[in-house]
């Protein structure tokens, strides 16, 4: 079932990991996908290339979310191409882990500027166009590290604890007008963003996890979709946990 046919949907990033997952099970289901990527123009040739049968039903732009200009300026753009937006993924997110005695601070202002104010700006210009037509989805893919905490990443843990915070906040403010926010909380996820993990660590935090393994993109990417799709109405404030029982 095309179930997103004639929807609108921004992802950001959008070409790597779990974002690439979710624009493509968008793409599937018949929805027009504005894909923001970061910086990686290598990813994003390689997920264009991949979908070139998609045709005008994908469209790739790099923006830095946690640009507030910037982000004006994309969605200046899209609000002149479609007029409104029926559905936003804030996926975008970094990492820079160190101990916080031996934190940089540029380390800890980038991931608070990228995972949380870039998902701030992308709901700022977002919310009048939804408004609108009465009608829209936001969900955040946050992290159980917001509320477990981890060792090494107390920058990436508040912006995730931040996230669901004006994720909470948010959902309130808007529900009048049809629009629910919601977030998504995967735990290990086999994606290049935990490549970095050793092979000892790996098997260390296997586990921790229930299920004994790493989920995919693509059980994450059912999970947003559930959450985007128009029978979701009643479901806003929301964690929805894919964690293997973490």
């Amino acid at each position: 079932m095309n179930t997103f046919t004639n929807q609108k949907a921004i992802v950001t990033g959008a070409t790597k990991g779990i974002g690439r997952a979710v624009t493509e099970a968008l793409l599937a289901q018949g929805a027009t996908v504005l894909g923001v990527y970061g910086g990686d123009e290598a990813a994003a040739a390689d997920f264009a290339a991949a979908h070139t049968e998609a045709g005008a039903q994908l469209q790739l732009q790099r923006v830095d979310v946690s640009d507030y200009q910037a982000v004006e300026a994309f969605y200046r753009k899209a609000e002149e191409q479609f007029e409104t937006i029926d559905i936003l993924i804030n996926n975008a997110g970094i990492r820079r882990d160190s101990v916080l005695a031996m934190m940089r601070q540029e380390n800890w202002q980038r991931v608070i500027d990228v995972n949380l104010s870039g998902g701030y700006n992308m709901c700022r210009f977002v919310i009048p166009l939804m408004m609108k037509q009465k009608y829209g989805r936001i969900i955040f893919i946050t992290s159980p590290m917001g509320h477990l905490g981890f060792a090494g990443q107390s920058n990436y843990a508040a912006s995730k604890a931040g996230q669901v915070g004006l994720m909470k906040s948010l959902s309130k403010e808007v529900a009048k007008r049809k629009i629910t926010v919601n977030c998504v909380s995967p735990g290990f996820i086999s994606t290049d963003f935990i490549d970095d993990l050793s092979e000892e660590q790996v098997k260390e935090y296997k586990k921790l996890v229930p299920v004994g393994r790493f989920g995919t993109p693509a059980e994450v990417a059912d999970a947003v979709l559930f959450l985007a799709d128009k029978r979701a109405a009643y479901i806003n404030g929301s964690v929805l946990e894919v964690t293997g029982g973490l």
